[in-house]
């Protein structure tokens, strides 16, 4: 298994009442799952994902990574397990403001430890955003995108590094309906040829459709898992 929960709870102190975001939770998600969450808003979709893709930690419970327990990892592991491993799809794009849209995309290359020629990056960074409509506006800046193409660079980011997950909340969010087919075309494509392991938190019906493994969450729990 690529992600394994353990009993996961996760509590958030409000004053003096404690909130339960996820109450036990055990999940198993294979390598190459394409893996669509639901629930409610408030049912620990988003709790959950940031907590597999380790930015946040549990309260209590076991998270495994590629077989590897993360709680007993020092921080720099974690840093470099999260950097190395998982790509993120981030429902406020969090791209860098000062970048351009190439910068942005091609700044996991860039810091990753992965070694790679200067040409070769570039093609691939290029490749990418032609693959999600943006071959024109290599040179802009964010805040001469619309929210819609600022979502597609921070999909273009994500996969960048050829991470073995990619975590996405509402990716499809902001997209037109045909940009949003393709640029699920392009993940699905990358799913099947590379073994990644994709996790969507979202309430788009087309991800439901094509996802092999449908997670629905209420109030922290897994309510009921499909798998095809």
């Amino acid at each position: 298994m690529i992600i394994t929960l353990k009993n996961l709870w996760k509590t958030y102190p409000m004053g003096k009442l404690e909130v339960h975001a996820l109450k036990g939770v055990n999940l198993e998600i294979s390598e190459g799952d394409f893996v669509s969450v639901a629930g409610p808003s408030g049912s620990g979709k988003t709790t959950m994902m940031n907590i597999i893709g380790l930015v946040d930690s549990p309260t209590k419970g076991q998270v495994f990574v590629q077989g590897r327990e993360t709680s007993a990892l020092s921080r720099r592991e974690l840093t470099r397990l999260r950097h190395e491993v998982i790509g993120f799809v981030f429902q406020s794009f969090n791209l860098l403001p000062v970048l351009s849209v190439f910068e942005n995309v091609e700044l996991p290359l860039v810091i990753g430890k992965k070694k790679q020629g200067k040409a070769e990056r570039r093609a691939w960074v290029e490749h990418l955003l032609e693959q999600v409509g943006l071959s024109e506006r290599l040179k802009h800046k964010p805040a001469e995108l619309s929210g819609g193409q600022q979502q597609r660079v921070a999909i273009a980011r994500a996969l960048a590094g050829r991470p073995r997950i990619v975590i996405a909340d509402e990716p499809t969010a902001n997209l037109d309906s045909q940009t949003g087919e393709k640029i699920l075309a392009l993940m699905k494509k990358i799913n099947m040829e590379d073994k990644t392991t994709f996790l969507f938190s979202t309430h788009d019906h087309t991800i439901w459709e094509m996802a092999d493994h449908v997670i629905f969450l209420h109030d922290g729990n897994i309510q009921s898992e499909e798998k095809r």
